[in-house]
């Protein structure tokens, strides 16, 4: 038996309670890995108050996670016990040990710690889809990141910096400004006291943004949109104020010929190939000192309530993790 955290019913932090569990033996293609970090992210939330639809109740809570190997199943090759490894899987994940599919984790380079990969592997592969793939950010480019402070927006900031691109962020406090600009993000708006357009027009001399990059969701749409230069990409690659509501399509092209998309890294690492190739270009930049990971928040497993209460409270920054 092992301590998780379960959700029993849908609703606010407080349905998140620890439990004792079983934990099953690693079947066909599958290993079995003790945990010694857990991530924390949006996505654990949308799950827990039932916006997103879990297969079974209950359900562990969690997304995320980086351990080491302890037993390794059937069919396995690439993998031994003993093996630092880390994964994003849908559910299961706040809990001490458990069995994940030997085909969605990756190996962890001696340079990346556990609490590191836990804060990352998430975030830091959805920062290289949309970077990258979604919409390929270079040189000279003006990109606006919503929530700059946050897990995946510091990441954002210091990797689009780094490939070249003027960086805008929006952010809630002074202080977040502050961490914002410390990682890359060249020019903060606080969206609070500020209207997020104008000063985007005022930043770029009118030129506005190639992309627009935003994890917020239905606050911020549709001024998002007058903030992309015709031609432009409007990324929605999160709910954190609520979903998007359908809209007239029409709306993209009166402002300017718009692309819109809503991306996950479910597709974009559907294929082992392309995990594998997304978490190895992240653990690069990671290693190469050009991105950083800030884990601002360590809770016990315990406190995974008191997390997801930080989280939607707009208390936390950079990456926040639970250790068993």
């Amino acid at each position: 038996m092992v301590a998780a955290v379960r959700v029993h019913k849908h609703g606010g932090p407080e349905v998140l309670t620890l439990d004792d569990v079983d934990v099953p033996s690693a079947g066909q293609g599958q290993i079995r890995v003790r945990q010694h970090a857990c991530g924390v992210n949006f996505i654990d939330t949308y799950f827990r108050s039932g916006l997103y639809k879990a297969p079974t109740m209950p359900f562990i809570a969690g997304n995320e996670g980086a351990g080491e190997v302890v037993a390794v199943g059937p069919g396995v090759t690439g993998l031994a016990v003993g093996d630092r490894v880390a994964y994003v899987v849908p559910l299961g994940c706040y809990t001490g040990e458990r069995v994940v599919p030997a085909d969605r984790t990756v190996k962890l380079p001696d340079a990346v710690t556990y609490e590191q990969a836990a804060g990352m592997m998430l975030k830091g592969m959805t920062a290289q889809y949309l970077l990258n793939r979604t919409f390929k950010v270079t040189a000279g480019m003006n990109v606006l990141v919503h929530a700059a402070a946050g897990g995946v927006g510091l990441i954002l900031c210091q990797w689009a910096s780094a490939l070249g691109a003027n960086v805008i962020g929006t952010v809630g406090s002074k202080d977040k400004a502050e961490l914002a600009s410390a990682n890359g993000c060249h020019h903060t708006i606080l969206y609070r006291d500020e209207d997020f357009v104008a000063r985007v027009k005022d930043i770029t001399g009118g030129a506005l943004c190639e992309v627009v990059y935003d994890g917020i969701g239905n606050a911020t749409f549709p001024a998002s949109l007058d903030c992309i230069k015709p031609l432009g990409m409007f990324v929605s690659f999160g709910s954190a104020s609520g979903p998007i509501s359908a809209f007239d399509i029409n709306i993209l092209q009166f402002k300017g010929s718009l692309f819109a998309t809503r991306p996950t890294l479910n597709t974009y690492a559907a294929k082992r190939d392309d995990l594998l190739a997304i978490a190895q270009d992240l653990f690069d930049v990671v290693t190469s000192g050009k991105v950083t990971i800030p884990v601002n928040q360590k809770y016990p497993l315990a406190d995974a309530a008191r997390a997801h209460k930080d989280l939607e409270g707009r208390a936390t920054t950079g990456s926040t993790i639970l250790l068993p």
